[in-house]
């Protein structure tokens, strides 16, 4: 199992100062913790798609590249690209050219994103949610199959043998399927032969093992390799020297993140037990000291009967620069070498 972080590339206030950072340092912090990320040992870094003002993450790509210029081992991947919202030329070109950047460690994840400010940005319909996706990916999956594609549909003007270029230095380019809670997205990645990456940001994980198991079923009813069929999980993480300290620096920046989100979609505001509830053993939240976010990886792998990589979502709104950091080293010095040996990696 690869392990690695995601981020969203949130605004920071710090918790010592109370000071904001400033979108140039708040960059500047993001490159530093790809850097330690590649330094310890972790497996995968992934940058988030978000059109919104306490993000700093629109053009993942450019981050994603800069990123890889400091790095020299550590996997780089979209977390996720939001492909619903964008033109699958210029997302192929894109990541094609990072590929070619990073030496041929990139991963395009893709989803239809969790916000949906994206739609109305970039004039596009909110009732065409679904099908924007699901032409969008076969035109994506045509254009990692040929350089040259003749192709028609709804929402995009068609292509008449032209040619796509750069090609990506792997061949063929990695894509992953991110998804939430519906069984239709599992059904589609399964068929489609494609890696699922799995959002479980609340609940307990098992709760999704018959989602994976039909999405694994899906796929083996149209004729895909059970290998070809990779499980990945993205999860909010976080790791520190103890539990406590672990739960009381995540808690704050958490709690801020999803009331604001509440007050948006109407529903309440949690509270420290529900944020405890989920750092439990059968939580969903990998947070804790290196033992026990080690088990949780282990138990995680277990529930949905054997992952491929999983991705902590590190980010925090109140979370200090040095903490994070410190918290990605024990990730990748304590965390991950537990969790490797117990799973025969």
């Amino acid at each position: 199992m690869l392990i690695g972080i995601d981020s969203f590339v949130s605004t920071v206030t710090d918790p010592a100062t109370g000071r904001d950072t400033t979108p140039a340092e708040r960059v500047a912090h993001l490159l530093e913790e790809v850097e330690q990320a590649d330094r310890v040992g972790l497996d995968t870094y992934g940058i988030g798609e978000h059109h919104r003002s306490e993000y700093l993450d629109s053009a993942p790509t450019v981050l994603l590249a800069a990123a890889a210029a400091r790095t020299s081992r550590i996997r780089l991947n979209s977390a996720v690209a939001v492909l619903s919202a964008a033109d699958p030329v210029r997302l192929w070109q894109e990541f094609a050219t990072l590929d070619l950047v990073s030496g041929g460690r990139t991963d395009l994840v893709v989803g239809r994103g969790s916000f949906t400010e994206a739609f109305p940005l970039f004039g596009l319909d909110l009732a065409d949610y679904d099908a924007l996706f699901v032409e969008k990916l076969e035109l994506l999956l045509r254009l990692r199959e040929s350089a040259t594609v003749t192709w028609s549909g709804r929402f995009r003007p068609p292509l008449r043998g032209e040619v796509v270029s750069p090609r990506p230095l792997q061949d063929p380019l990695p894509v992953w399927v991110g998804v939430g809670g519906s069984p239709e997205s599992f059904v589609r990645a399964g068929a489609l032969g494609l890696p699922l990456m799995v959002a479980i940001i609340g609940g307990q994980p098992a709760r999704f093992r018959p989602l994976v198991d039909l999405y694994r079923e899906s796929g083996r009813r149209a004729g895909h390799a059970p290998e070809q069929l990779q499980v990945g999980v993205h999860a909010f993480g976080y790791v520190a020297e103890s539990e406590g300290k672990a739960r009381d620096d995540f808690y704050p920046g958490w709690a801020q993140m999803f009331a604001k989100i509440g007050r948006e979609r109407g529903f309440g505001a949690p509270g420290r037990a529900q944020f405890d509830a989920m750092c439990a053993p059968d939580g969903a939240f990998l947070i804790g000291d290196p033992d026990q976010v080690a088990a949780k990886l282990r138990r995680l792998h277990d529930d949905l009967g054997g992952l491929a990589r999983t991705s902590l979502q590190m980010t925090n709104v109140r979370l200090g620069h040095d903490d994070l950091l410190r918290s990605i080293a024990l990730l990748g010095t304590e965390v991950a070498p537990q969790a490797r040996e117990a799973l025969g990696a």
